[in-house]
């Protein structure tokens, strides 16, 4: 008897994920376009990076996700789950000048 498989876990937009080595990656749809959303594991992320949705660092090792437009890198950003999963709640961001404190 051959071991059972769990079927593939389904993103928002009803696309399945595929596991690419230790993330998963889909396809969903948001206001700005259809996004291609990769999870990342804790053990794959070896570098600190800035989330785009509180503007907080994402320590190493955290697990969080990959997203950007669909055909488009350029739109590439790391973000905090909770912070992606409130992405299309959230209001419009105050921009600060550069010269403004980061508190």
């Amino acid at each position: 008897m051959s071991p059972r498989r769990n079927p593939p876990k389904r993103s928002k937009g009803n696309q399945p994920e595929r596991e690419l080595g230790q993330s998963f990656e889909a396809i969903e749809e948001h206001d700005e376009g259809i996004y291609r959303v990769r999870r990342i594991t804790g053990s794959s992320s070896s570098k600190p990076y800035r989330c785009p949705g509180c503007d907080q660092l994402i320590p190493t090792a955290t697990p969080h996700i990959v997203a950007w437009i669909h055909e488009d890198l350029e739109t590439r950003r790391h973000w905090h789950t909770p912070c992606w999963e409130r992405k299309d709640k959230r209001q419009p961001r105050v921009q600060r000048s550069r010269n403004a404190p980061r508190y």
